[in-house]
């Protein structure tokens, strides 16, 4: 029979305060939970934040492996008529006591698509944050490229440098701060070969056995040229055998194809049962509340173990192709694009800020 997440029910620990031997602690506890022992894919369910409450509470009491955003510890303050961002709510962290694992991901596509950039800088986030819990692991700043984020190819190109350089600067601090052991570069990219072109940036900061984060696949099909499945594939064809993989918002469909990557071991993180537990109250006239969410959190989380007990779904692999040629350029536009390129490469190696 499938996991049967019910068994993992148990009262939660007595809360404590972080101190430093909670940290020590920690982070021996951050490891794979027993729940993903015999699964080809682990599941790590994506909280809206450390607070305390049902949510919170059926995690721990299941075991689950848990992901927040940096923006949900974020402090902002009115300022000129805006948010501004004013530092870290570190206490919140004294909350994720009894959770088996927790993840930090940098919350790229919600900085984006609310502030239009990055309100902290990397020594904020690495040092004020990264280096302030055990982290099982914690995401490099990036610049995602959805299409309501980067609305053309140039864009594309433009973020994917900076997420190069972004992820650079993350691993320096890393090493500065003695966090590098749990720090997981994230690509991007729009294509799968601009994929590669991000892996070919951060190569020389990558070490084997090493997570790394896909970014821009929550909204992505799973098919077709530039579907999941083609940058999944593309990158696999790549990366040394010893990587591990981590998709970001990665939808339950999905699973039972990613299945076909089982040779690498492969984290994928959701809240998707949020927006499910919102739809059911919608249709069916009742609260959304907090205890209705868990509730949708564990179903979710059971349906999710029972797709990865089915058969994996081969599909056809698809000989890797070169990407489409652009346009003919003038000669003018072909010193536009030159420059543009130029400045890319100032931008990865440091000439330029993020």
């Amino acid at each position: 029979m499938p996991y049967d997440i019910r068994s993992r029910l148990q009262p939660p620990p007595a809360s404590s305060a972080l101190s430093q031997a909670d940290r020590s602690s920690a982070h021996f506890s951050n490891a794979a939970p027993p729940l993903a022992a015999g699964t080809p894919i682990e599941i790590i369910v994506g909280l809206p934040g450390l607070s305390e409450g049902p949510l919170l509470a059926r995690a721990r009491a299941l075991q689950l492996p848990v992901l927040i955003s940096a923006n949900s510890l974020s402090r902002w303050r009115q300022r000129d008529g805006g948010r501004e961002w004013a530092g870290w709510r570190l206490k919140q962290l004294a909350n994720a006591h009894g959770l088996a694992s927790i993840m930090l991901d940098s919350a790229g596509f919600v900085l984006a698509s609310r502030y239009r950039g990055l309100p902290w800088t990397v020594e904020d986030y690495v040092e004020g944050l990264a280096a302030a819990y055990p982290w099982r692991l914690w995401a490099s700043l990036d610049h995602c490229v959805e299409p309501e984020i980067a609305r053309d190819r140039e864009e594309v190109l433009d973020r994917i440098a900076r997420t190069v350089r972004l992820n650079i600067e993350c691993h320096a601090r890393a090493i500065d701060t003695g966090i590098v052991s749990n720090f997981m570069p994230v690509l991007q990219g729009r294509r799968p070969s601009d994929y590669l072109r991000c892996l070919d940036g951060i190569a020389h900061i990558l070490r084997p056995g090493q997570t790394i984060a896909i970014g821009s696949t929550c909204r992505r099909a799973v098919h077709g040229e530039d579907g999941l499945l083609a940058v999944f594939e593309t990158l696999d064809r790549h990366l040394d055998p010893t990587y591990r993989v981590h998709g970001f918002g990665i939808k339950g469909p999905a699973l039972s194809h990613l299945r076909a990557f089982d040779h690498r071991k492969i984290t994928v993180d959701s809240s998707a049962f949020s927006y499910a537990a919102r739809m059911s109250a919608l249709f069916d006239g009742h609260a959304k509340t907090n205890h209705f969410v868990a509730d949708h959190m564990q179903r979710w989380t059971e349906r999710q173990y029972v797709r990865l007990a089915r058969p994996r779904r081969e599909f056809q692999s698809s000989l890797p192709l070169p990407p489409p040629a652009g346009p003919l350029l003038t000669g003018w536009e072909a010193a536009i694009a030159a420059a543009r390129e130029e400045i890319r490469t100032l931008v990865i190696e440091g000439g330029d800020r993020t």
